[in-house]
């Protein structure tokens, strides 16, 4: 089971388990669903509407079955000034790609370590994606949606990286 553990939500719940509940669904891929905490009509609807997809009895709650069907939903890492890895190097490859484009400054190399270009790049990409442009990547950053057609920062730098998938002593 990829989401272990969790309880049923619904409708007006707020918390983790929303937050893992969103992070499965935009996975599905729903890019509908904000990543906020909050279960409300938006997420309700995006519940249906996987439910529905699933064959799932469709009442927008998220219980047992309607876990079980989810795709992870655990977090990305966070990353920041000082993360290393190769997390952080999927990271700035995808960060590279895209700045041929111009809309945010390359990072510099693909080296694995979070430094001070990474943080530069990381806000050039939150300014272009109307986060807030903190340089830290967490959930509303890893949920930017790119050019491409459902996909997501989070999907191009590849999502064995969610939590319940990182090896210990990766990140």
């Amino acid at each position: 089971m990829s989401n272990p553990g969790q309880p049923e939500i619904k409708r007006g719940d707020k918390g983790t388990a929303v937050l893992r509940a969103q992070r499965a669904l935009r996975r599905t891929p729903d890019l509908s669903v904000a990543v906020d905490g909050d279960f409300g009509p938006d997420t309700e609807a995006g519940v249906k509407r996987f439910q529905e997809s699933a064959e799932l009895t469709v009442d927008g709650i998220v219980g047992k079955d309607t876990w079980e069907a989810l795709p992870n939903g655990g977090p990305m890492p966070l990353l920041k000034t000082g993360s290393k890895g190769d997390v952080v190097r999927d990271l700035q490859k995808v960060l590279i790609s895209g700045a041929g484009s111009g809309d945010w400054p390359s990072p510099g190399e693909a080296d694995g370590d979070f430094g001070a270009g990474t943080k530069e790049s990381v806000e050039g990409f939150q300014k272009w994606g109307a986060v807030d442009s903190d340089g830290i990547v967490g959930d509303r950053t890893w949920a930017v949606p790119l050019h491409a057609t459902n996909s997501t920062l989070e999907t191009a730098v590849g999502l064995d990286w969610a939590e319940d998938s990182v090896r210990p002593g990766c990140c």
